[in-house]
């Protein structure tokens, strides 16, 4: 079988070995969770609870005011003891409801339903909007939203991301093989939400017990395998290798008439639509050279980073630096108090010797930041614009394409820092165009 995959890419050390065979374990609630109102794409929710306040698990206690928003659930029963601005994953301060745990688990009254693919769309979409489902992938763009293409958008498929490309996280790959009912169901649900008629689960030729497992519950569903290959989980990258179409530059997948949801938040809908159940709760990989025991947890959102470090035993060695997600898109710790949210699927810790930033050199004009780009960008050319300022220039060689997959510095022989002054330019295109009101 010839396996479909993309333009582009790398093949870096992968070190999903570390946790691949490793089960997730419970990880039962701290003693003081902490759950940002910010956990998406778009508007913070607002919060609905105030210090003092009693709550049940699975209450709302932020709502979401604008159209791109999601609300917030608490993950236990306890009291509010703050609200308050806390560290984030992001790097800011981000306002934050803290809940002391009582312990005793209680929770809201759920409503589930035995046939959820019965229901209406229209109800579907309503359940899924209310249990505060966004891409768990990592991007964390409200589900509900997504599935709400312009009218005029024809949507024929419904792509689900099982590729999991990034090295050392397995977080999707034990969900997979733990829970492939609901990624299926949830499929299911997704596509009846979206008003595809046809589903794909892609999934890299790297977790193919995974797939044997989706194939005993898929029925017509279209398992696809893909090539191992980074970033095989990018969506427009995604949609390529699997249907052969072109996301336009600049454009969004319903322009190729597809919708791509990644497993996780497919299991998450299942739950939501089947169980009444809100997103309160993600599965993490712990995992790096220095942690002790390298494990898979199902973590309650608001959870610290340090609790998680500590269930897998801990630092081998002080860390060199610690990451939320992988090593090509994963952000930098300044605090590991900062709280699991719905787009951590994994912590990365590594070594010394291994976050070393090395003295970058002249470019020699190799070209292979070219080779590897995924979008067909000219990288060493934008990073120059990016360091002398040409923000115009930037913006007409099409830096808003670049993904920030980071293969381009991965790759650069030289070890210049292209991503960051891509960065750079994107950030400052985005200022120019909000300065002039576009």
């Amino acid at each position: 079988m010839s396996l479909k995959t993309f333009f582009g890419g790398i093949h870096p050390k992968y070190a999903k070995e570390l946790t691949a065979e490793s089960p997730v374990e419970i990880l039962s609630a701290p003693e003081t969770v902490v759950v940002p109102m910010l956990q998406h794409i778009g508007a913070p929710a607002v919060p609905t609870v105030k210090k003092g306040d009693e709550v049940l698990a699975g209450q709302v206690i932020g709502e979401a005011t604008q159209p791109v928003s999601a609300p917030v659930h608490s993950p236990v029963s306890g009291k509010v003891v703050a609200v308050t601005d806390r560290p984030h994953v992001n790097g800011r301060s981000v306002l934050s409801v803290v809940i002391e745990n009582d312990g005793e688990n209680k929770w809201v009254e759920l409503e589930p339903h035995p046939d959820p693919v019965q229901l209406d769309r229209s109800v579907i979409l309503d359940k899924i909007r209310a249990a505060g489902i966004v891409g768990m992938g990592g991007a964390g763009f409200p589900t509900a939203v997504k599935l709400r293409p312009p009218k005029d958008a024809a949507i024929d498929v419904l792509l689900i991301n099982g590729s999991e490309c990034e090295p050392y996280l397995t977080s999707d790959h034990r969900l997979m093989l733990e829970s492939a009912a609901d990624v299926i169901l949830g499929a299911k649900l997704l596509a009846k939400a979206c008003g595809a008629k046809k589903i794909v689960i892609g999934v890299e030729d790297n977790k193919r017990d995974a797939v044997a497992e989706l194939k005993k519950h898929a029925g017509a569903i279209e398992i696809v395998l893909l090539d191992t290959k980074y970033p095989q989980g990018g969506e427009k990258q995604l949609i390529k290798a699997v249907t052969g179409r072109e996301v336009p530059s600049n454009g969004l997948p319903f322009q190729a008439g597809v919708v791509v949801q990644n497993v996780a938040t497919a299991a998450a809908v299942a739950q939501a639509v089947r169980d009444g159940k809100p997103l309160v709760e993600r599965i993490v990989t712990v995992t790096g050279s220095v942690i002790n025991e390298p494990r898979n947890f199902l973590v309650p959102i608001g959870t610290p980073l340090h609790n998680l470090i500590e269930a897998a035993g801990g630092f081998t060695e002080e860390p060199g630096k610690v990451l939320v997600g992988g090593p090509m898109m994963g952000m930098a710790q300044h605090s590991l108090d900062a709280p699991v949210v719905k787009t951590v699927n994994g912590i990365l810790a590594l070594s010394k010797g291994e976050a070393v930033v090395p003295e970058p050199l002249p470019c020699i004009k190799c070209a292979r930041c070219v080779d590897v780009c995924p979008v067909y960008l000219l990288p060493l050319r934008l990073e120059a614009f990016g360091m002398h300022e040409m923000w115009d220039e930037a913006k007409e060689y099409g830096a808003m394409d670049c993904i920030e997959c980071g293969c381009c510095t991965y790759i650069c022989p030289s070890k210049r820092p292209l991503l960051h002054y891509i960065r750079v330019a994107k950030n400052q295109i985005v200022a120019m165009s909000r300065k002039q009101g576009n």
